[in-house]
Parts: structure tokens; C-alpha cells; sequence
């Protein structure tokens, strides 16, 4: 069935577009098309798709779909000495620390989130770079971890903090609380029914189907709450949106 949304929906949406679509007079500073044009462009994205597509799902597909090659990207394999103590000893003492602006901040094993209620789900996967692959996924919802630690009524936004690094800096990204909470948000640590690869972001990684691969953050270890993105990094909330501009909102 195709969504046609109302006449209502529509000038909403027009009412919200408006202050991204006007350019404000330059007569006295230059035109910059990074923040006059693409940061428009990121805003308008969000805004449209938070009204239009609300907690509408990614497409699910079947295991006979699935890419027989799903490439790696980005780091394969963190030089932090902590981190390959962890993969040398199979994960066994490895723990997610969730923590910020949280009732409780918690510490979980392997374990813990295995014995959480899971998810399991065959998406596609599309990367900034131009290509895509489709892979099963399974893992336990961001959501209910985040509701085991029970978050103040100020948090707005959830970042990960992994063990891979760019020249020195550790990866990190950050997504709002609608997308964290989606149903197919998920912490996976199975790939393709295996245990998820190292180089593919073991033992967990972020899957956030309805974003691009750079949002699905490898290697987590530490989730952390915030109100705010402007002390995290840069203030863009994420690696990539510091150092290259990508958009912070890469939905599709």
C-alpha cells in the first residue's frame, strides 16, 4: 500500500520546511553552502522524516536475499591493548558500561545481554561510500537496555563510545531517543547466524536499520546518556560529522 499523506500532514510539514528553505539575506557576511545549503538540507531530512515516517520499520528480507559477500569497513580490528585482552580471552570479561544521565548506571556481560529478550532481523545495510550489502542481524533492543537503567526525564540523546580509533581519536557517534528506542535499533552480536566477527564490530555493534553504515557504530563499549551533543566531540555529535561533515541525521 502506498502512503499518501493528508492534506493536514502535508502543510504541517510545508509549515516545518519553511525556516530551512529561507536563506537569510548576506549583504554583509559571505554565502557558505556547507551551513547555508547541506545543513538546511540535514534539518529538513529530520524534520520530514520525524513527522512523515514517525516509527515506520526498514525493509525485512528473507535469508534467501542475503549478499553472499558483506564486506567490512572502516577499522577491522582496534589497536587498544584493552580491547584485544578482551578479544583474546573470547569476550568472557568484557562489559558494556551504560551510564550519563541515568537513574543507574549499569555494567553488562556477554551474558547478560545474551539472556536478554532478542531480535532477529535481515536488512539491508547502505554505506556512504556507494555500496550496500543485506545481512542478518540479531541482538537485544537498545530500548530495553536503556529501560533497565532507567533514564532521567532530561536525556535527549544516546552516544556510543567504541574501542577503534582514527588517528588517535576513539570512534563515537549518537543518535536521539526515537531512534534509539525503534524497535529494530538493536545491539547485535550475531552476524549471518555466527557470533559477530571482529571485524565487523564484535562482540557488539549498533544496527540502526533506517541510517546509514555510519551510524552503526562497531566495537561499543560504553553507551552514554546525554542532554546535549555540544560537549561530545566537536559539538557535531559524531566522528565523522567532526572531521568530515557528514550530516548527523543520515536517514534513509
Amino acid at each position: 500500500m502506498i502512503y499518501r499523506p493528508s492534506r493536514r500532514t502535508f502543510l504541517r510539514t510545508a509549515a516545518l520546511a519553511a525556516p530551512a528553505l529561507a536563506l537569510t539575506s548576506r549583504q554583509s557576511q559571505a554565502f557558505d553552502f556547507q551551513s547555508d545549503i547541506l545543513d538546511q538540507g540535514n534539518w529538513l531530512s529530520y524534520r520530514v522524516q520525524r513527522l512523515v515516517g514517525g516509527s515506520a520499520l526498514a525493509p525485512e528480507f528473507t535469508t534467501a536475499e542475503m549478499s553472499p559477500v558483506f564486506r567490512t569497513n572502516g577499522n577491522t580490528l582496534p589497536g587498544s591493548a584493552i580491547y584485544q585482552t578482551y578479544a583474546a580471552n573470547g569476550f568472557a570479561d568484557w562489559k558494556l558500561v551504560v551510564d550519563g544521565m541515568v537513574e543507574r548506571a549499569r555494567a553488562f556481560s556477554l551474558q547478560e545481554l545474551f539472556a536478554m529478550p532478542a531480535r532477529s532481523q535481515v536488512t539491508l545495510h547502505n554505506c556512504v561510500e556507494g555500496w550496500s550489502a543485506i545481512g542478518q542481524w540479531k541482538g537485544v533492543a537498545l530500548g530495553h537496555v536503556l529501560q533497565l537503567v532507567t533514564l532521567r526525564p532530561d536525556a535527549r540523546y544516546i552516544v556510543f563510545h567504541c574501542a577503534d580509533d582514527f588517528g588517535g581519536t576513539p570512534y563515537y557517534e549518537s543518535v536521539d531517543l526515537n531512534d534509539a528506542f525503534h524497535p529494530q535499533t538493536i545491539l547485535a552480536y550475531e552476524m549471518n547466524g555466527a557470533p559477530l566477527p571482529i571485524g565487523h564490530g564484535a562482540p557488539i555493534r549498533m544496527r540502526i536499520e533506517r541510517q546509514l553504515g555510519y551510524k552503526h557504530a562497531k566495537f561499543v563499549m560504553r553507551i552514554e546518556v546525554v542532554r546535549s551533543l555540544a560537549a561530545v566531540g566537536a559539538g557535531k555529535g559524531g566522528f565523522w560529522e567532526d572531521t568530515t561533515n557528514y550530516d548527523w541525521y543520515a536517514g534513509i
